[in-house]
């Protein structure tokens, strides 16, 4: 175990949402394949109005954890979604739960409004006036089949879809993996000005940390299926700082156990400290708060190797 690991094993890995209502509620969330454990003794909470990144390293866990949440997959352990156990009332579950993957699940032959058609006749809480209104701010046409589309076309009408839901819950799983840098950015402004709500639970997978950040209430690094670290937003920021701090202070800046060190420009260097006095890192330099993407570096260091 690397030194910022070792630095949250003995931290709860539980969600502080946990006070809020929660729509996710797993405990010992344990799922084995012949070969390898995707996940091992879980422990997470989601709570009602949030939007969560769950962000981790290839085969960290992150997918095989969302499939039990949608009662893909089954499971060891405790897991309730909205209440429901995903895996004996998925049918009912679904009504309140909706999930975009990053490949498009549209057959390739339907047309647009075919596809709308399709979603209005079988799903109770669809509003087919409110969907019409994302399309027209696209470039879709109602008689164009989903073969004739650009991802970002087709990507655009799963959201349209999918936003017309009245869904409690929505799974995103790296929802704009192979889309250019203006549709990821019109895909996560849609999810707030058009979607998310009090009432609305957002869960995210993605690799592209930098650009889920701003939008992010509470953050779960999942490394070997188990949580890492669990934490809001805010709680993130008043806990964890970077200090840039001079080749003269760096031994000083050693002496308080950082959990991360990486070089800087001009000899200088950047310190990660958890929970650490603020007085004494303003003392050693340049004090400011880190990315979820170092952070993440940090606490994941030896993961791949």
């Amino acid at each position: 175990m690397n030194v910022a690991a070792e630095a949250f094993a003995e931290r709860p890995a539980i969600s502080p949402a946990a006070g809020s209502e929660s729509v996710v509620h797993a405990r010992a969330l344990t799922k084995r394949y012949k070969n390898t454990v995707a996940l091992d003794g879980a422990d997470f909470e989601v709570g009602s109005g949030r939007i969560v990144g769950l962000i981790g390293p290839n085969g960290a866990g992150k997918t095989t954890a969302l499939k039990a949440i949608l009662g893909l997959t089954d499971f060891e352990g405790d897991l309730s979604v909205l209440g429901m156990d995903p895996r004996r009332q998925r049918p009912q579950l679904m009504r309140d739960v909706c999930f975009i993957a990053d490949v498009a699940t549209l057959p390739r032959w339907i047309r647009v409004n075919e596809a709308v058609d399709f979603v209005a006749g079988v799903h109770p809480r669809f509003d087919r006036a409110k969907c019409e209104r994302f399309l027209a701010r696209t470039k879709l046409q109602a008689n164009q089949r989903v073969r004739e589309m650009s991802k970002g076309m087709i990507v655009q009408l799963h959201l349209a879809i999918v936003m017309a839901i009245d869904a409690r819950l929505l799974v995103l799983d790296e929802p704009t993996l192979g889309l250019d840098i203006l549709y990821r950015k019109q895909f996560y402004q849609s999810l707030l000005e058009d979607y998310f709500d009090e009432n609305k639970t957002i869960l995210i997978t993605t690799h592209q940390v930098e650009e889920v950040e701003h939008i992010l209430t509470d953050l779960m690094f999942i490394r070997d299926g188990k949580i890492a670290l669990a934490t809001t937003m805010d709680e993130m920021g008043a806990r964890f700082a970077e200090v840039l701090v001079n080749p003269d202070q760096a031994e000083a800046a050693r002496a308080l156990n950082p959990i991360d060190e990486r070089a800087a420009v001009f000899g200088k260097s950047i310190f990660l400290y958890n929970s650490a006095d603020p007085e004494q890192l303003a003392r050693l330099g340049e004090v400011k708060r880190p990315s979820v993407s170092d952070l993440f570096v940090a606490i994941m260091k030896g993961t791949y190797a």
